[in-house]
């Protein structure tokens, strides 16, 4: 792009003069869609100008939808936007066979409607409230996965943030924040009380086994809320079970079920099963397994992986209805054991 130019003689502020100088090279064809211009402390250190002025502009043209910033990339000039679609901004946690499955089913409901906008928190909640700070005003809904570590302050610090989206344009995706009190939209699975359900449907087979063991693999943020639950069930239905950090050799014994507490498949249940097969045990014969979590594999893998699991396609189709119809509620979605060749 060429030279931004100003006066500091004029009456007229540096910064807003930083906008109509931007405005104009956008309206004239000089910064075209999707071209970069310089980030804040080089424009700063060209124009001889403090970086707090530039923020203000840039700022104000974010708010105008005319600058898009991209954590880590820098500032972009906009895209047009079709002002007859929603914008939506869709910020998950992380990238995952389950969050696919999702927006697939959202993206298949939404169809021609919306634009869609897809951003990723990382479980961190510096980045959620960089997102926000960029965003706020410029979508018609924010749709965000509420999953960050249950320290009693990061979860304050979450409802804070979360505070500052409009009841209205607000649904939280796979987790519900009690709370966070309004009138929000939420499609969420509850931890507390899911599996518990789900273990239930399948207690005949359960008592074939001589012991459950349900293995927590460091990492997992809702471990402890869902061990709780399987507590509950174990106390209720009269279950033996041990309650393990990831496994070791020893851990592994015929005639005995592991329900393993993985988000998705990971080397949590490859180690499992590596285990399983060195000692010469059939799994779903000699041993169970049950994990957390459908994915798209769980059809395929060990010739059917038993799940206990959230419906994260319905997730994704009810959400998509709630921005359609511009009614907001709180929906528990379906959660059930889906058995295989393992269980």
């Amino acid at each position: 792009m060429g030279k931004i130019n100003i006066d500091p003689a004029a009456s007229t502020p540096i910064y807003k003069q930083i906008i109509n100088d931007i405005r104009s090279s956008i309206a004239d064809g000089s910064l075209k869609s999707g071209e970069q211009i310089p980030s804040i402390n080089n424009l700063a250190d060209e124009l001889s100008i403090s970086k707090d002025t530039v923020k203000k502009a840039y700022a104000a043209l974010r708010k105008e939808g005319l600058v898009d910033s991209f954590h880590g990339k820098g500032f972009f000039i906009s895209h047009p936007r079709d002002d007859s679609k929603m914008n939506i901004l869709l910020l998950f946690d992380k990238l995952s066979p389950l969050k696919q499955v999702l927006f697939q089913n959202f993206n298949a409901e939404i169809g021609d409607k919306a634009e869609i906008t897809v951003r990723f928190h990382n479980q961190d909640v510096d980045l959620l409230e960089h997102y926000l700070d960029q965003t706020l005003d410029q979508y018609d809904y924010y749709l965000i996965s509420p999953h960050f570590p249950l320290d009693e302050h990061i979860q304050t610090r979450v409802v804070r943030l979360l505070k500052r989206v409009p009841n209205r344009k607000l649904i939280l995706i796979d987790r519900n924040m009690p709370r966070l009190v309004g009138n929000f939209g939420a499609v969420y699975q509850d931890c507390n009380q899911d599996i518990y359900d789900a273990l239930g449907g399948g207690i005949d087979r359960i008592r074939d086994f001589s012991m459950l063991n349900v293995v927590m693999v460091p990492g997992s943020l809702y471990h402890t809320e869902i061990s709780a639950a399987v507590k509950r069930f174990c106390k209720t239905y009269r279950v033996k079970a041990r309650y393990l950090f990831g496994t070791t050799p020893q851990d592994i014994h015929a005639n005995e079920l592991y329900l393993i507490l993985n988000s998705q498949l990971d080397t949590g249940l490859l180690q499992l099963v590596h285990q399983i097969q060195n000692k010469g045990l059939v799994i779903g014969k000699d041993v169970g397994i049950i994990s957390y979590n459908e994915s798209p594999l769980s059809e395929i893998v060990l010739g059917g992986l038993t799940t206990a699991s959230t419906d994260f396609g319905q997730m994704g189709t009810l959400a998509a209805r709630m921005v359609l119809s511009g009614e907001l509620s709180k929906v528990r979605c379906d959660f059930r054991l889906i058995r295989r060749a393992t269980f």
